[in-house]
């Protein structure tokens, strides 16, 4: 059996940990793949960032000691995945040095932007170029969609796409009554809330119109007239009860670079529980959303026609709902993925083996 580390940046509270690297090890087990997955910052890093504490840097060193301990084990795994970076703010050919063996790196977000502009920008000049180096030393790339594939191919020939996906046998969809209120609904996390002012004025305008409920399930809700707003924390055990509570799913953004490079997952997530969605027409919500399972949206008055529009039409809704669903079965699902990526770390070990 051949034996992959992956190397997370984060542990198992980040979706993308969850979603891009553990939920695929029963299914490599089944190609003949073991994946042993260790992250580098663990959960406890990630709640003390959302509530805006400072880790201690002892334990961010006992951190770092501990990932170059694993990553040192060479003998006991034929090659590394690496999820979104080995190290903050080392520079790239350092870890290309630290890979040892031949290394696929998978992201899914525009992550080459990170010591580009944002509060990191003032390291451009030293590691601006830095996932470009580790892209180009890789034995494989694996892209979250087609704009972040788009990029690496420049750099790296052998880059594929493997979008973010759910299991299909996990996420299901569960018939819920009409309610009183039209509930729209979003899930995420706090430093993807920054989007939601977006829906502001849209959600005020259809509250005066009738009931509504906005839900938000992981991040910090605005406040917005006329409408019932509820704030919950995010449980995984609850997270798909929370999105089938939802008359549609919504996903704003703004049209920015970094926009640009998200992977849609929370469209993924509303579409595989048959949840119709309205998403802000950017980067991969383009691809994943069709005219018959959701809307998208450039403007506020295009989000207010077509909330309206979804609220108007409850059989719409389920039709989309049940369309939805479909396309993630066929293009979305992690049983879709499971032969894709087992079949990118056969390749890699293969061409190892061979020189090539």
């Amino acid at each position: 059996m051949l034996k992959i580390l992956g190397l997370s940046l984060y542990g198992p509270l980040a979706a993308s940990t969850r979603y891009r690297l553990e939920q695929y090890i029963p299914g490599l087990s089944e190609c003949g793949i073991d994946l042993q997955v260790h992250h580098l910052l663990g959960d406890e890093y990630l709640r003390s960032r959302f509530q805006g504490k400072k880790i201690p840097l002892a334990t961010v060193i006992q951190a770092g000691c501990k990932r170059l301990s694993h990553i040192f084990r060479r003998h006991q795994f034929d090659a590394y995945i690496v999820h979104c970076e080995l190290f903050p703010l080392i520079p790239g050919w350092l870890e290309r040095l630290l890979l040892v063996k031949p290394y696929i790196y998978d992201f899914d977000d525009a992550f080459y932007l990170k010591y580009r502009i944002g509060n990191l920008r003032a390291l451009r000049p030293l590691l601006g170029n830095k996932f470009n180096t580790v892209i180009a030393g890789a034995a494989a790339v694996t892209a979250g969609n087609r704009g972040l594939n788009t990029y690496a191919q420049q750099i790296n020939t052998n880059s594929h796409v493997l979008p973010t996906v759910v299991d299909v046998q996990r996420y299901h969809n569960v018939k819920k009554s009409e309610g009183a209120a039209f509930t729209v609904g979003w899930i995420g996390s706090p430093s993807t809330s920054k989007y939601l002012p977006e829906l502001v004025r849209p959600l005020s305008v259809l509250g005066s119109e009738g009931p509504v409920r906005l839900i938000v399930v992981g991040g910090i809700a605005p406040k917005i007239e006329n409408i019932e707003v509820i704030q919950v924390e995010w449980e995984e055990e609850k997270e798909i009860a929370y999105i089938n509570s939802f008359d549609v799913g919504l996903m704003p953004l703004a049209d920015d670079e970094w926009a640009r490079g998200k992977c849609a997952f929370k469209l993924i997530q509303y579409m595989a529980c048959g949840v119709p969605v309205i998403a802000s027409r950017v980067g991969a919500n383009i691809d994943v959303v069709q005219s018959d399972n959701g809307v998208l949206v450039r403007t506020e008055d295009e989000w207010i026609k077509a909330l309206r529009k979804m609220r108007n039409q409850p059989l719409m809704r389920q039709q989309m709902g049940r369309a939805g669903r479909r396309r993630i079965e066929d293009k979305y699902s992690l049983q879709r993925n499971v032969p894709l990526l087992a079949g990118i770390i056969n390749n890699v070990i293969d061409r190892q083996m061979h020189g090539a």
